[in-house]
């Protein structure tokens, strides 16, 4: 794919290893001081108005494109406006709704991209398949701004991506109209919610879901234990689904036309800030984490411009935006110090959420969605069947 193939815009894409993370937004960590801007810096200003930090270090970028593949509605705008206009490069950008079609579209032979954006199983998948580079880290300097437990949870995967942001999946609903809020994901079946549920539109997720309340791993590879989760899934899509929306799941809910889901904590965030009623809730079985990063394409041809985007977005001047735009949990802790000296308000929103920053209890309480290998084939076979049979 040439870059003419890219739509061009700005529409902006939410143990002890865990405890660390949830502590990270109280850890202090060295404070950026305030850039001083020259005449000429202060003109590499977004079309929001934001005057965009310098690259810190500054990466050596001669090529004049970035092409990359990203989650909709995910990274603030001004940063991909900004990057564009501290590096002089022309920013294309392209969306996927799930990991499945992230891997797919590689798989099939999509190229031309500089960055994509795995999450979770999918990361081992494509490093398996040889669809992902390993990462010079000598040209990610900023690495340092990322908490050690974080980039430890990551495993072998931080040879291949570079942390973004991490989160929870769990239930989400509208006390204002649910009168007896879920507590666990089997509640999500009760006949009182009909044709009132919003689902991520998450393979592995929602089949995991319906496993835990089967009391089965969410990694099974048992082709038995499957077909009960199949049959589960199909009672509650015929019946209690309303729609699936990986795009943006809290638009129907602050719209009023659905009630309650399954959302990840970063959206619920946002639908509560709009809509004062929303709860989020982490279910009895465990709610399911997730962590994502950006990694660089085998055969990106702007490599260079694909290290100064990950560095750049490593910048705690940079990041800082995620605790605005997209609240999930933010593992960087200079971004984290930033926003707490220099936006306040911001951090206190953030920092004061139970939504963003669950508790130690409950983030021991979680489940992560490993790469199950072969068995793959079995859970996107079950995935074809409910989906074609809603």
């Amino acid at each position: 794919m040439n870059a003419s193939g890219f739509r061009r815009g700005r529409r902006a894409t939410a143990g002890v290893l865990l405890l660390s993370l949830a502590f990270a937004a109280c850890a202090p960590v060295t404070t950026p001081a305030e850039p001083t801007l020259s005449a000429e810096e202060s003109t590499k200003t977004t079309s929001s108005g934001f005057v965009c930090p310098e690259p810190s270090p500054r990466a050596e970028v001669t090529s004049k494109q970035i092409n990359l593949f990203l989650w909709t509605e995910y990274i603030p705008a001004d940063i991909v406006e900004c990057f564009g206009l501290v590096y002089g490069v022309e920013v294309n950008q392209e969306y996927f709704s799930s990991n499945e079609e992230l891997d797919a579209k590689l798989r099939a032979g999509a190229s031309g991209y500089d960055i994509v954006h795995p999450s979770d199983y999918i990361i081992n998948v494509m490093i398996r398949s040889g669809l992902l580079e390993k990462l010079d880290k000598t040209r990610l300097s900023n690495l340092g701004n990322i908490d050690p437990g974080y980039l430890a949870l990551y495993g072998d995967q931080a040879d291949y991506v570079s942390p973004y942001q991490l989160g929870t999946q769990a239930i989400v609903y509208n006390s204002a109209v649910v009168e007896n809020p879920p507590a666990s994901w089997a509640d999500l079946w009760n006949p009182e919610f009909e044709n009132r549920l919003v689902m991520i539109d998450d393979t592995r997720v929602i089949i995991g879901m319906a496993l835990l309340t089967l009391g089965y791993d969410i990694n099974t590879a048992d082709p038995a234990q499957l077909a009960e989760a199949e049959e589960r899934l199909r009672e509650l899509a015929s019946t209690n689904v309303k729609l699936w929306d990986s795009d943006s799941p809290k638009t129907a809910l602050i719209a009023g036309d659905a009630d309650l889901g399954v959302v990840w904590n970063g959206e619920a965030f946002l639908a509560q800030q709009e809509l004062d009623t929303i709860e989020y809730v982490l279910p009895t079985e465990g709610a399911i984490l997730f962590q994502d990063g950006f990694a660089v394409p085998t055969g990106a041809p702007h490599a260079d411009a694909a290290y100064a985007w990950m560095n750049y977005l490593l910048q705690g001047d940079v990041a800082w935006l995620l605790l605005k735009d997209y609240p999930y949990t933010v593992p960087n802790r200079a971004a984290l110090d930033y926003a707490q000296a220099n936006q306040p308000e911001v951090y206190a929103l953030y920092a004061n959420s139970a939504i963003t920053n669950a508790s130690p209890e409950d983030l021991q309480n979680t489940h992560r969605v490993e790469d199950v290998g072969d068995a793959l084939q079995l859970y996107d076979r079950v995935w074809t069947e409910i989906k074609g049979g809603n």
